[in-house]
């Protein structure tokens, strides 16, 4: 079974309430096994445009990634993101 992505791209425009949001998520990260594989670092946008912070969350599988994006834990989390940051999030299968 072939593993599954998280990639986020965030600018944070409320640092104080950020991390509340890093709190409450998790929870959700716990439940499906998740593991931060980019959380930040150093980075240089080659193409398009950037945003301040990377992410690579990987699941066991792309149910996995799903169930966790949709569940009642992540979703009170994503609240929180949600006034304190902007960005993209996309959901990927990986490579058998």
């Amino acid at each position: 079974m072939a593993k599954a992505y998280w990639i986020g791209r965030v600018s944070i425009t409320d640092p104080d309430t950020y991390p509340h949001y890093v709190a409450a998520a998790a929870a959700a990260f716990r439940k499906y096994s998740a593991r931060f594989l980019v959380r930040g670092g150093t980075y240089e946008a080659i193409e398009g445009e950037a945003r301040a912070r990377n992410v690579v969350i990987e699941f066991d599988s792309f149910e996995d990634a799903l169930a966790c994006y949709r569940s009642e834990e992540y979703q009170a989390a994503a609240a929180i993101r949600k006034s304190c940051a902007e960005g993209e999030l996309v959901i990927v299968e990986g490579m058998a």
